[in-house]
């Protein structure tokens, strides 16, 4: 069966991911900023030096860095989920 334009509905599953990247989208924000102001607060001033404070310093830096990696992965992985379902499909697989 080859179904016409007419034929095809949104697509539910489609839809359940828009709206699941768009909250994430926000929550990702959130989290991305999350290590921010104490990042700023040790690579902006000297609030505490020596050897121990910038271990500690790269040790957040690199925190920071892999939160935000974590962070855009998952973003990539529904971006990724989303590109590969189609916009409209046949009613009878829209019920699933």
């Amino acid at each position: 069966m080859n179904p016409h334009t007419g034929d095809l509905v949104p697509n539910p599953r489609r839809q359940m991911v828009e709206q699941a990247l768009a909250e994430i989208r926000a929550r990702v924000a959130v989290l991305e900023a999350a290590l921010d102001p104490a990042h700023g607060q040790f690579t902006g001033q000297a609030v505490w030096v020596g050897p121990k404070a910038r271990r500690f310093a790269e040790d957040l830096t690199a925190r920071r860095v892999r939160l935000r990696q974590a962070a855009r992965a998952l973003l990539d992985t529904l971006e990724e989920e989303l590109h590969s379902l189609p916009a409209k499909v046949p009613p009878s697989s829209a019920r699933y």
